[in-house]
């Protein structure tokens, strides 16, 4: 029996759930194509929050401030009051500081710098290569842990996941007997479903965190947020998300497909062959692992020591020590000199130009980011320039404590809406500079550290990436699936997913709830769970 007469519907109540289920899609599909690009999305936001502090201002609007006699940026009459930006003194706000609202916006200048390191280590093909040793030297029992756990690592790299790993473990699967749409699952659930856990700090970690910090600073102007905020929660995040997206993939989704038929396949599978690694590849790993070793020793006597220059030189802690807020120099470090070395072992990169081609390279793909940065940029300005953002986190607070939701129950609601949001806003960074200003404020008022926030945002953000053709390579996953399933489309590759992502949301949530609340552990170094003005 093929795998496509498994999957049809039997009974008239599978059909029903199968027609609703795609009535579903439909409408997630059509919700998302009614927004506009994020980049635009954030140039009517700027306008709109132009508007409504006109006509706010107009009206008065103000609500009493929280915050305690003499603390940072609280008003002398203790009242938060719109300001409007309608006016020639807002327009001249507005002006005089685009360019450093752009310049000055906390995520732009760590994430670019931490993609130079990366840039080298991908160009050289270290990353790529490390990636197919981890999943073609996996014994079959472990294969799919090893291709989810693969896929959550493979997040430092931005797109080499979806470009390399995706591809690879449906290779993978065929060659070993499996469904090849498992492998593509299971791949895609650690690389998308699992996308903010990982052992490494990457390129989203200042990313989320200085749009984190740049919201709390509505409520406190002295806080600071660095990329290591939610480095503990996400390295035992990633075995978590890797244990139960290969439960998912062994027990439901490779049950379901049932055995691979050939004729299915849209084209000649037969030269589907992966390629293993080289003798060259091999000895750049080894010599690019032993550099790895030598950096972490020399960063350890920089820290470990009391006498260590990288920590803080009045109170000798690592909290708040110069090792902590240079996190984004170590990143480019730890992978640009190993990048260097495998290079040079495997001929990728033979002198200075080649490595300086790489950061170019890594620059040129960061255009559509950094133009998304400088609509982004104003946006967040403008909000907390009206105080329109401290309004709402103010009397979202109230209602909050009126209601009496806080704890699991208030974080569990959280999660909740960002993964609805996700639905509609695929990018990370666009969603997060859009509700952070919001949520985050609210969220401290209530009692909540920033750290704390942004960590249950993160399981949000990712829970749903697998499952919304809003996701920014959903169609490249899409076009890889088609070869192995002629005519496959929207609704059987997100109904294949489906169940990764409730369980994903489920047992994620769980062990945020269990982490933070139960065992009382940080999220992160000096990260605290509460917030205490």
């Amino acid at each position: 029996m093929s795998s496509n007469s498994i999957q049809q519907p039997k009974t008239a109540q599978d059909m029903e759930q199968s027609g609703a289920f795609r009535r579903f899609l439909d409408v997630v599909e059509r919700l998302g194509n009614l927004l506009p690009h994020p980049i635009t999305l954030f140039a009517i936001f700027c306008v709109g929050i132009v508007l409504i502090s006109g006509i706010a201002g107009y009206f008065g609007l103000s609500v009493t401030d929280p915050r305690p006699e003499g603390a940072p940026g609280r008003a002398a009459d203790g009242m938060i009051t719109v300001v409007s930006l309608l006016s020639a003194e807002g327009l001249q706000k507005i002006v005089a500081n685009m360019v450093t609202n752009f310049t000055g916006f906390a995520p732009l200048g760590t994430v670019l710098v931490a993609l130079l390191g990366v840039g080298i280590a991908e160009r050289a093909g270290l990353i790529s290569a490390a990636l197919r040793g981890l999943v073609m030297g996996a014994h079959p029992r472990l294969v799919t842990f090893i291709v989810v756990f693969a896929g959550i690592v493979s997040n430092t790299a931005s797109e080499l996941g979806y470009v390399v790993l995706i591809p690879l473990a449906a290779m993978v699967f065929h060659s070993l007997g499996r469904h090849p749409l498992a492998g593509l699952a299971a791949a895609f659930a650690g690389v998308s479903g699992g996308y903010s856990a990982n052992l490494l700090l990457g390129t989203v970690d200042p990313l989320l965190s200085g749009i984190t910090q740049t919201a709390a600073n509505i409520i406190d102007p002295t806080y600071t947020v660095g990329p290591e905020a939610n480095w503990f929660f996400m390295i035992v995040s990633t075995f978590v998300v890797a244990g139960l997206a290969m439960w998912v993939t062994e027990k439901i989704v490779e049950p379901k497909l049932g055995k691979y038929d050939v004729s299915e396949a849209a084209e000649d599978l037969s030269h589907d062959k992966m390629e293993g690694l080289t003798a060259k590849e091999k000895k750049g790993l080894k010599a690019s692992g032993l550099t790895l070793l030598v950096l972490s020793g020399l960063l350890a006597l920089t820290v470990v020591p009391e006498w260590g220059p990288l920590r803080h030189p009045e109170t000798g802690l690592v909290a708040g020590s110069p090792f902590l807020k240079g996190i984004v120099a170590f990143i480019f470090v730890f992978f640009a000199i190993p990048g260097m070395v495998y290079g040079r072992i495997v001929g990728t990169i033979k002198n200075d130009r080649d490595v300086i081609d790489a950061m170019a390279h890594s620059m040129s793909t960061m255009g559509m980011y950094i133009v998304l940065v400088f609509f982004a940029s104003q946006f967040v300005a403008y909000f907390s320039w009206t105080n329109l953002g401290a309004i709402t986190a103010v009397t979202g607070a109230d209602l909050l404590n009126s209601i009496g939701l806080s704890g699991p129950l208030l974080f569990i609601c959280f999660i909740m809406v960002c993964a609805f949001i996700n639905l509609m806003v695929g990018s990370a960074s666009a969603q997060w500079a859009v509700t952070a200003p919001i949520f985050v404020p609210m969220l401290m008022l209530v009692g909540y550290a920033p750290e704390t926030i942004q960590a249950a945002y993160r399981i949000g953000d990712s829970v749903t990436n697998i499952i919304t053709p809003m996701m920014s390579y959903f169609g490249l996953i899409l076009a890889v699936a088609a070869r192995y399933k002629k005519n496959l489309g929207i609704g059987t590759l997100v109904s294949t997913m489906l169940p990764y992502s409730l369980v994903l949301f489920i047992g994620w949530t769980t062990l945020f709830v269990v982490y933070v609340f139960v065992l009382g552990l940080p999220v992160g170094p000096g990260s605290p769970t509460y917030y205490t003005p």
